[in-house]
C-alpha cells in the first residue's frame, strides 16, 4: 500500500507552503533566484524540463542549497526523464498530464510525483496510480469553485492548483480546499531574472506566503 501520508509530510510541502516555478529560458542564476526565494519563505521549487539546463540547475541548486529547500523537475514526460532527474538530484517530479510511467518511476524510486490532471477522470486515476499529489492544470481558467467541487466527491485527494495562480487568487484557492498552491510566471518571470533584482523577488515570494494563509 502506498504510505501516502509520509510521503507528503516528509517535509516537501507543507500545506498552504506555496511552491515556485522557474520556467525561464535562462538559468544561470538558478542557486541567486533559489536563495531569494528561499529568503522570501517559499522551499519548494520545480525547474522545469522544457529548458535543456533544467537538471545541471536542479544539481547546483541541490549542492549550494543543501536540504535548505526542495528542488524538484517539472514537465516530466517520460520514465527515462523522470529517472535522468532524479539523478540529477530531483528530490521530486511533476508532470503537465496523467503520465503513469511518470509515478512508476516515482514509486520505485521513493519520489513524490506530483500528477498533472484536469477531469475528474483524469485526477481520480493519477491519485489511484499513486500520485503523491495531483496538480490542477489550467487551473485559474476554472477557478477556486472547482476545486471545491472535485473535493466533493474526492475528498481525500491532495490538490494543487497550477496556471493562472496570482497574488490575488491564492488564497481563494486555498480556502477552497486545495492543499496548496504552485505559482510560475506571477512570481518568478524573464523581467525579473534578467534585471537580477533578487531582493525584490525575496519581497514577491514573502508576498504569496502571506498571502496564503487562510484565515479561519
Amino acid at each position: 500500500m502506498i504510505d501516502r501520508m509520509q510521503q507528503h509530510h516528509s517535509g516537501l510541502l507543507e500545506a498552504g507552503s506555496p511552491m515556485a516555478i522557474l520556467r525561464l529560458r535562462h538559468l544561470e542564476h538558478a542557486v541567486a533566484m533559489s536563495c531569494a526565494l528561499r529568503d522570501g519563505g517559499i522551499t519548494a521549487l520545480e525547474f522545469p524540463l522544457t529548458n535543456a539546463k533544467a537538471t545541471d540547475a536542479i544539481t547546483q541548486v541541490r549542492q549550494a542549497l543543501l536540504d535548505e529547500v526542495w528542488v524538484g523537475a517539472g514537465t516530466v514526460l517520460d520514465a527515462e526523464s523522470a529517472s535522468r532527474a532524479i539523478g540529477a538530484g530531483a528530490q521530486f517530479l511533476v508532470t503537465p498530464a496523467f503520465l503513469p510511467g511518470v509515478i512508476d518511476v516515482g514509486l520505485s524510486r521513493g519520489i513524490p510525483v506530483i500528477c498533472g490532471a484536469y477531469t475528474p477522470t483524469e485526477i481520480l486515476a493519477a491519485w489511484q496510480a499513486g500520485a503523491t499529489f495531483v496538480k490542477v492544470f489550467p487551473a485559474g481558467s476554472a477557478g477556486p469553485s472547482y476545486i471545491r467541487d472535485l473535493l466533493g466527491p474526492f475528498p481525500d485527494i491532495l490538490l494543487i492548483p497550477t496556471g493562472g495562480v496570482t497574488l490575488e487568487n491564492c488564497a481563494a484557492f486555498l480556502a477552497a480546499g486545495a492543499y496548496t498552491v504552485a505559482v510560475g510566471s506571477h512570481l518568478v518571470n524573464e523581467a525579473l531574472a534578467q534585471q537580477q533584482d533578487w531582493k525584490a523577488l525575496t519581497r514577491r515570494a514573502r508576498h504569496y506566503v502571506e498571502a496564503c494563509t487562510v484565515q479561519p
